[in-house]
């Protein structure tokens, strides 16, 4: 299992870049921006393609909300990384779950296909995303009946730590989850990764 997991991926391509070991160049990578679709501010979005093609990777876009199944399974099926962007958890768990797309990407991973996760991306394969409500409104996605996530690590990530805006909204998931839930904070400049039973922070070097 390989999992790259951030808070903004065009802050850490380099240490992609290096997760890969450089073999990222000329691959396929499906982008999910699914997330971004609800979310009045969306820069990020154009910011991590450029950074993807930048390394070289070629994208496949893929919104699942409009997808058909067919479209679905092919482009992740012909992909070599799977790339699910930031937005909104809960609108993102909502549309995985109503597609089958959670199923089909837990298949993938442990078929052992890189997973590169950003901020919502990052924080939809713990167990359950009811933590991230101090950070997400969860009432944009009504269709939602469970917080149960895709649950690829036992560990919930918490992107933006210390940076705007989501400072607060990071703080306040550390002081009340700390207690109970495996919390992996990280920063824009940060990522956790997964490279089978090795979980590390890496810090991108300035």
């Amino acid at each position: 299992m390989k999992l790259f997991l951030s808070s903004y991926f065009a802050g850490v391509a380099k240490l992609f870049l290096e997760f890969t070991q450089q073999t990222c160049v000329g691959k396929k990578v499906v982008f999910i921006p699914t997330a971004s679709i609800v979310e009045y501010v969306t820069f990020y979005v154009g910011a991590n393609k450029r950074a993807l093609t930048k390394l070289g990777m070629v994208i496949n876009e893929l919104e699942i909300s409009t997808a058909s199944p067919e479209e679905i399974k092919t482009k992740i099926e012909e992909a070599d990384y799977l790339f699910v962007e930031g937005g909104n958890t809960f609108y993102l768990l909502q549309e995985l779950k109503r597609t089958g797309t959670d199923k089909l990407i837990v298949e993938h991973i442990n078929k052992g296909k890189v997973y590169i996760g950003v901020s919502a991306g990052s924080m939809i394969v713990a167990p359950d995303i009811e933590y991230v409500r101090l950070m997400d409104d969860p009432s944009v996605a009504s269709g939602l009946k469970s917080f149960s996530a895709l649950s690829v690590v036992n560990f919930c990530v918490v992107p933006h730590h210390n940076n705007f805006p989501f400072k607060k909204a990071a703080k306040r998931i550390i002081e009340e989850y700390s207690d109970t839930l495996d919390l992996r904070v990280i920063g824009n400049n940060q990522a956790v990764v997964v490279d089978g039973e090795t979980i590390e922070i890496l810090t991108i070097n300035k």
